[in-house]
C-alpha cells in the first residue's frame, strides 16, 4: 500500500524549496539553476492531526506515535522530457514509483528566478508537464500493443481482451487528455490494468500547489495567476493549495512559539505545509484510526474502505491472522466520554466484526488470538 506523493513541475517553480520546508531539513538542494536536483529526494513527513495529542491528554500517554506520508522531491521538468530531454527519461521514471503527484505552479514574478519559458505562466506549465507525461504514457501503451497484436492474430482471447482496453487508452492519450479524466467512466478492470500493469503516469491523481509571493499572502486573492489555476483545477474536479514556499520554508525553521507569531503578522490560522499534507492525504484516500491508552496514543494510516481485520493487520499481522473483534468508539465520542475506561462503563463503546470498514477518527483496540 504505498503512501508516496511526487512533486513536481517545471525547473525553479519552488519544488525543492517546499520539499526543505516540508521535510524540515535542507536534504532537498534548492538552487537557480535547471536540474538542480536529479535523484529524488524522499522525506517522511507527519500527518498533522490534532486528534492524535488530545486522546493522549485524556489517555495520560507516555509516547505519542503520529502517521506519516512520503514526499518524493522530483527534478525540473521541460518540454521534451519524454524523449529523454533534459534527462527526462530518468525523471518521468521516477514519476512512476509515486502514488499521487503534486505539481507545483509558480505563480509570481520576480526578475531574479528565471523561468525556463522566459515568463510565468502556470496554465502553461501545467499543460507542458501534462503532454510530457501523456507522451511517455502513449510510448508505453504502442510498446505493448506491439507485442499484444502479435499474439492476438493467433486466437488467444486474454490477448484480444488486452488488445481492447490497450486501444482504448491509447484513443484518450492520442486525445492529448490524461487517462485520469475518465476515472469515473473507465470500466474498473481498465483502470487497474492503467495502475497496475502498465504503470501509467496519467492515471495517477493530481492536486495543484499554487507558489505566490510574500505579497500576495494570505490566500492570493488578488492574484491573476491564482485564479486561472483554481478555474483550470476545477475543470478537472482536482484540489488547490496556496502558499508561499520560501515563507514555509522559513517558518519549518523556527520554534512553535515564533511560528505562531509569523503566521499572525501574515493574517494565516497555520502552515500552508499542514494543508499540502492534508489534501495529499485525501487524494490517496487515506484514512486515519487511533489506537489509545496508558502507555502510548498512535495514529494508523488505512485506505478507506479497509476492513477491521486488515486495519489490525497494519498494527502486526497477528492481529489479522487471528483477528476476533474490534472495539470502536468514534474519536468524538470518547473525547466526550473523557477517556476509554469511561466510556466503557457508559456502554458508548461498539463490537463490530470482520466486515466492519474502519472510518476515520476510530479509536480501536483489537480482540485477536493467535
Amino acid at each position: 500500500m504505498g503512501f508516496r506523493l511526487g512533486i513536481v513541475g517545471l525547473p525553479n517553480v519552488g519544488k525543492s524549496t517546499l520539499f526543505n520546508a516540508l521535510t524540515k531539513t535542507m536534504k532537498a538542494q534548492a538552487a537557480n539553476y535547471p536540474f538542480c536536483t536529479i535523484e529524488p529526494n524522499v522525506g517522511k513527513v507527519e500527518v498533522p492531526d490534532e486528534r492524535l495529542y488530545k486522546l493522549a491528554e485524556i489517555e495520560e500517554s507516555e509516547k505519542i506515535t503520529p502517521t506519516f506520508i512520503e514526499f518524493v522531491d522530483i527534478a525540473g521538468l521541460v518540454k521534451g522530457a519524454s524523449k529523454g530531454e533534459g534527462l527526462g527519461n530518468q525523471f518521468l521514471a521516477h514519476i512512476r514509483e509515486v502514488d499521487a503527484i503534486a505539481m507545483v505552479l509558480r505563480a509570481f514574478e520576480d526578475e531574479n528566478i528565471t523561468h525556463v519559458e522566459g515568463s510565468v505562466d502556470p496554465v502553461r506549465d501545467k499543460e507542458i508537464v501534462e503532454i510530457e507525461l501523456i507522451a511517455k504514457d502513449l510510448e508505453s501503451v504502442n510498446k505493448r500493443l506491439e507485442k499484444v497484436q502479435k499474439i492476438a492474430k493467433s486466437g488467444d482471447k486474454k490477448a484480444k481482451q488486452e488488445l481492447e482496453i490497450l486501444e482504448k487508452l491509447k484513443e484518450i492519450l492520442e486525445n492529448l487528455e490524461p487517462v485520469r479524466k475518465y476515472t469515473g467512466e473507465l470500466p474498473e478492470e481498465v483502470l487497474n490494468y492503467a495502475k497496475n500493469t502498465l504503470f501509467l503516469l496519467t492515471v495517477k491523481p493530481v492536486m495543484y500547489i499554487a507558489n505566490i509571493s510574500e505579497k500576495d499572502l494570505p490566500e492570493g486573492e488578488e492574484n491573476p495567476h491564482v485564479e486561472r489555476i483554481k478555474e483550470m483545477a476545477e475543470g478537472e474536479n482536482a484540489p488547490v493549495v496556496v502558499i508561499n514556499a520560501e515563507l514555509e520554508s522559513q517558518l519549518a525553521g523556527l520554534p512553535e512559539e515564533e511560528q505562531r507569531e509569523l503566521l499572525e503578522a501574515y493574517g494565516l490560522k497555520e502552515p500552508g505545509l499542514n494543508k499540502v499534507i492534508r489534501t495529499g492525504y485525501n487524494l490517496l484516500d487515506l484514512i486515519t484510526f487511533f489506537t489509545a491508552g496508558k502507555k502510548e496514543t498512535r495514529a494508523w494510516t488505512i485506505k478507506k474502505g479497509t476492513k477491521a481485520p486488515q486495519a489490525a493487520g497494519k498494527i502486526h499481522s497477528d492481529m489479522e491472522r487471528g483477528f476476533i473483534a474490534a472495539e470502536v468508539i468514534s474519536y468524538e465520542d470518547l473525547i466526550k466520554a473523557g477517556s476509554w475506561n469511561k466510556a466503557k462503563e457508559k456502554g458508548l463503546i461498539r463490537l463490530e466484526g470482520k466486515d466492519y470498514e474502519i472510518r476515520d477518527g476510530d479509536v480501536v483496540y483489537f480482540r485477536f488470538n493467535v
